[in-house]
């Protein structure tokens, strides 16, 4: 029995989120499901979360219809770097978890440098 896309996925993440690790720097992780789009930034040990955002916010909830497109993941982008900003944090790993950049992933990412996170 072969791996299904999920096993695929979290076997590269595993690569990227090891090379992280050895950097030991706080990293911007990213997930995302049909509905949602998730974004944590964790500290450099992994065992904290520093700031997050998802288009499950109570304020988002209001301002996106719908969390699943990549108009959604530019407001999250924006939202998780005025957190990181807000927690003392400038410059972050970028983790993709495994997906694509490309869609959603990318647009949040574009969002949060545009909005002064450095990666």
């Amino acid at each position: 029995m072969g791996m299904d896309k999920k096993q695929v996925r979290l076997r590269r993440a595993r690569k990227t989120r090891a090379r992280i690790a050895e950097q030991k720097t706080v990293r911007l992780t990213v997930h995302r499901s049909n509905c949602h789009i998730y974004a944590q930034v964790v500290a450099a040990g992994g065992g904290r979360t520093l700031a997050a955002a998802s288009t499950l916010d109570p304020e988002l909830r209001k301002e996106v219809p719908n969390g699943g497109n990549v108009q959604a993941a530019r407001v999250v982008g924006k939202l998780i770097a005025e957190r990181a900003k807000k927690a003392g944090i400038e410059e972050v790993a970028f983790d993709r978890a495994g997906f694509r950049y490309a869609g959603r992933v990318k647009a949040l990412a574009e969002a949060a440098r545009e909005s002064g996170l450095k990666f």
